[in-house]
């Protein structure tokens, strides 16, 4: 046998026999769970992205700032003349004719139990569309449309005392200022809206 021959036959040997040896102390099935834990990273599912993420109408009252999704609105028009609607709550208003449809309108600031004041020129209703039902929002201004990115919106602390928790989707952070964002399905009752708008007809 050549001596080429012979190195090669001694080589094979001494890696079967260092095979044998890992095996023998159990150091293979770390690799093992290398690999699997490698496969178990590769197919985590990515991050979801924020529902909440979108753009928002932002709005004022009492110098806090809030905002709703802007799908939701349908415009947004000057004071007008206001129709009284007897035996509701002190929050509704009374409602409007909006070129012949019947639009029951709520005074945030009452609604969230904040002092009422005195109209300004920048006070304004925010017509949406809350469940299908058409309602107007009084506010003390509007302010600007914020496209707020999922990671610019946290949770709303445990309390508040101007707003229910229930009726806040979330607090967005934007150019410096955070904007409590509403779940105007919350803030809301289509039923009474539905109740307000059939006890009156404004001809």
């Amino acid at each position: 046998m050549s001596f080429e021959r012979l190195a090669t036959e001694s080589l094979k040997h001494c890696f079967n026999f260092l095979l044998w040896a890992f095996r023998l102390l159990n150091l293979t099935p770390k690799y093992s769970n290398f690999k699997q834990r490698k496969r178990n990273v590769s197919n985590a599912p990515a991050n979801t992205t924020d529902s909440r993420a979108g753009k928002y109408l932002t709005f004022e009252l009492d110098d806090e700032a809030y905002g709703i999704e802007i799908l939701k609105v349908r415009e947004i028009i000057g004071m007008m003349d206001i129709t009284k609607v007897p035996r509701m709550p002190s929050h509704v208003r009374g409602v409007i004719n909006l070129r012949g449809k019947v639009i029951p309108v709520i005074d945030l600031r009452l609604k969230f139990e904040m002092n009422s004041i005195e109209e300004t020129p920048e006070t304004c209703i925010i017509v949406a569309d809350v469940s299908g039902q058409q309602m107007g929002l009084q506010v003390d201004k509007v302010c600007e449309v914020l496209d707020i990115a999922g990671n610019e919106i946290e949770d709303a602390p445990t309390l508040n005392a101007t707003v229910d928790n229930s009726m806040i989707l979330g607090m967005g952070k934007a150019k410096g200022r955070v904007n409590i964002l509403l779940k105007i399905e919350q803030v809301l009752s289509t039923e009474q809206a539905v109740a307000v708008s059939e006890d009156i007809d404004l001809g």
